[in-house]
């Protein structure tokens, strides 16, 4: 399943939204020859894009896709649109962070927000179908706001499932802060005594985009 694929609608619509004459930003230029951000023990900073995360001491962080992602059903293209990685590797709960500049053009309100999360659901749905048959069917939980530092709007939801007699949870963020776009996407497969989920919320408690000025 890849970021791009789940959010595409929310993509187009950010784009499509604001007024078309008057430009929002400058254009945004990532240099991608610039390294993504150092690793030092269970913290990251980004370097190509402003922003920092942890993770409990029990994960690993990498910058690498890790091998076991494609084997959960993760498309490679779509790992590799992500900056990092954070995964608990007894129980290969994970999580992946990417950024994209936003368009021009493009306008945020947490409404806008919220709406846009909400309607990444039929993307998600439609894929779990394809790679897994109509047999297997996710109860969607609710959308809703979700605080992060330095993010000026963001939200989340999450999707239950199983395959296999064993239980997934997989849940998507899209937020803004000026001028990015931030998708952070994670998957929950240890069992029911794990603390994967608390884990999961630890990690995006940490998360932070950190100002230029």
């Amino acid at each position: 399943m890849t970021i791009r694929k789940i959010f595409i609608l929310a993509f187009i619509l950010s784009l499509l939204v604001g007024c078309a004459g008057i430009p929002a930003r400058e254009a945004v230029k990532v240099d991608l020859n610039l390294p993504v951000g150092k690793i030092e023990g269970n913290h990251f900073i980004g370097n190509r894009f402003p922003f920092k995360v942890s993770a409990p001491l029990h994960w690993k962080i990498t910058t690498e896709i890790p091998k076991f992602m494609e084997e959960l059903g993760y498309d490679r293209s779509g790992l590799e649109e992500s900056e990092i990685f954070l995964f608990n590797p007894l129980t290969q709960s994970n999580l992946q962070i990417d950024f994209t500049p936003a368009g021009r053009y493009s306008t945020f309100s947490q409404e806008m927000i919220e709406r846009l999360t909400t309607t990444a659901t039929g993307s998600f749905e439609e894929e779990l179908e394809e790679a897994y048959g109509k047999n297997v069917k996710a109860e969607i939980g609710p959308t809703g706001p979700v605080s992060l530092k330095g993010v000026q709007f963001a939200a989340k939801k999450f999707a239950t499932y199983a395959l296999k007699g064993v239980k997934r949870e997989q849940g998507w963020v899209y937020g803004f802060s000026e001028p990015y776009q931030i998708f952070i996407l994670f998957m929950i497969l240890g069992k029911e005594e794990s603390n994967d989920r608390e884990d999961i919320e630890k990690i995006l408690n940490s998360f932070e985009v950190i100002s230029k000025k």
